[in-house]
């Protein structure tokens, strides 16, 4: 049987200049997570019916509102769920702006949607409130249940999101600013987004071309120093010009990624086939067993009825065939060779490991 192999096939071809912006960020301008717990309330019957953490967080959120339910109360919450809420505050961000957050079902829920939810505060690592999420839930899930218990559910129906469903009410500092007058201004550093020694090295040569020699340095394969004004205007001037610089960087990597359940490979235009004869075949041991049934004689006296098994074992070798790679940089000739062998996607795996355990396949093989 073919193997069909989903590929994409990035050829190499002359470098393709790429903004500074796309490939590296400002160390320290990143986001910061938040992470809560809530009420989702107006369910259809899909709630957590009467879990212990849901009564409390039911009671205690009431209580707020000067409504006390008794103790011993049996109260019946379908119509409720426990969730737990998170959310990205982006950099920057101030008190005011609105941010997406994403709930998901603490219990038993069958599903959020048609909820929505109840006022609840995000905190950060160090247990500060950063902001207020409320909203009605945004699911794309859904499930449906018949009464001999068969159901079908599409995505998760348990989880959902509320775009710009919290409100930021305070934010972080970030380390952009410059020190004051007085001392020696703050440097501001390019983290690369993949490591790479010829991309920092590229970066800093433009930085140094149009800001002026000595500006930039690349200190090691993901970080480039610059060295800045403590004026933050200034500094805002600068990191917008060096985030449209271009930079015509080195090729990436030779890389071939497999991910073995689906037969997806997707090839690097970088890989490289030296010249190499690949053999597979595939042998099948089958044991069959018939069961007859023995009788004695009619009217025997000492006879028995019993049951005899008769197996039976057969074994089919498919026919081996060789393919040849020819060397070069033709990815084609890797994919034809790989389809005439008719290897399956398990096998496809152990195909390119020996590959490159013999030093036929030059770049790195990831299996996912």
């Amino acid at each position: 049987m073919r193997v069909l192999l989903a590929l994409l096939l990035l050829l190499a071809g002359p470098a393709l200049a790429e903004r500074v912006k796309d490939v590296a960020r400002f160390q320290g301008v990143r986001g910061n997570a938040l992470v809560g717990y809530g009420l989702v309330v107006g369910l259809p019957g899909t709630g957590d019916d009467n879990l212990v953490f849901t009564l409390q967080s039911m009671r205690s959120a009431l209580a707020a509102l000067g409504v006390v339910i008794p103790a011993r109360a049996n109260a019946q919450l379908k119509n409720a769920a426990a969730v737990m809420i998170t959310a990205e505050l982006p950099p920057f961000a101030k008190p005011g702006q609105r941010i997406d957050v994403t709930v998901a079902a603490l219990g038993r829920t069958k599903s959020l949607r048609g909820g929505t939810l109840v006022l609840s505060e995000l905190k950060g690592p160090d247990g500060e409130t950063y902001a207020l999420a409320q909203g009605q839930v945004s699911v794309s899930g859904f499930g449906a249940e018949g009464a001999d218990g068969s159901k079908i559910v599409v995505n998760t129906p348990t989880s959902g999101r509320i775009p710009g469903g919290a409100v930021v009410e305070r934010g972080v500092p970030i380390p952009f600013a410059g020190t004051g007058s007085g001392s020696a201004p703050t440097p501001l550093v390019l983290d690369l987004l993949t490591p790479s020694f010829s991309m920092a090295q590229a970066v800093a040569d433009a930085i140094n071309a149009q800001e002026g020699g000595g500006v930039a340095q690349a200190i090691d394969a993901v970080s480039i120093t610059v060295r800045a004004p403590a004026d933050p205007a200034a500094r805002v001037r600068l990191a917008s010009r060096i985030e449209a610089l271009e930079v015509e960087g080195s090729a990436p990597a030779a890389r071939v990624i497999v991910n073995a359940r689906t037969g997806t490979v997707v090839i690097g235009g970088n890989v490289r086939l030296l010249p190499a004869g690949i053999a597979h075949g595939n042998l099948t041991v089958a044991v069959t067993e018939t069961y007859t049934v023995s009788q004695p004689a009619p009217f025997a006296r000492r006879g028995q009825t019993v049951v005899t098994a008769q197996s039976d074992v057969s074994v089919a070798q498919e026919k081996t065939r060789m393919a040849l790679l020819q060397p070069g940089p033709r990815l084609q000739d890797l994919v034809d060779a790989i389809n005439t062998l008719g290897a399956a996607p398990g096998d496809l795996v152990a195909i390119l490991e020996a590959l490159r355990e013999a030093g036929a396949l030059r770049a790195e093989l990831v299996v996912i």
